[in-house]
């Protein structure tokens, strides 16, 4: 935790791999800003890297960027010219949502519900060129 930039890779068991992940998580701004991908040969899984989160259920304060981003991953996963355009398309639109300080769920210290960021990122992203 201390020097995440030595590794690239790091396996590990099921337990200590999740915990790893959620303390990397708070690296990057906290779970909710933390994609993932489960790749083997063939097939992959992409998702968010935080749980169901069951203290905020039906409260609309889940930041939606992990699942956002993990979509991103999956596209680039895919190879194509025109999934990876468009992962590029996705993490430009949240970049330029995430310049704005005002644009934070309450995970980052902001007020936006789950829709609105969700919202806000979705109108970039189809207002933003194709790359």
């Amino acid at each position: 935790m201390r020097r995440p930039q030595d590794f690239d890779v790091l396996v590990t068991e099921n337990m200590f791999g999740d915990i790893l992940s959620d303390l990397a998580a708070g690296l990057v701004g906290g779970m909710g800003m933390a994609p993932s991908g489960d790749v083997g040969d063939d097939h992959a899984v992409f998702q968010p890297s935080h749980g169901s989160a069951p203290d905020i259920a039906g409260q609309s304060k889940a930041n939606p960027t992990a699942m956002i981003l993990s979509a991103a991953m999956m596209l680039e996963w895919f190879g194509h010219p025109e999934t990876v355009a468009a992962a590029k398309r996705v993490h430009a639109a949240v970049a330029e949502i995430y310049a704005d300080p005002a644009n934070r769920t309450p995970d980052m210290g902001g007020r936006l519900t789950t829709s609105e960021l969700g919202g806000k990122i979705t109108a970039q992203l189809r207002g933003s060129p194709a790359l």
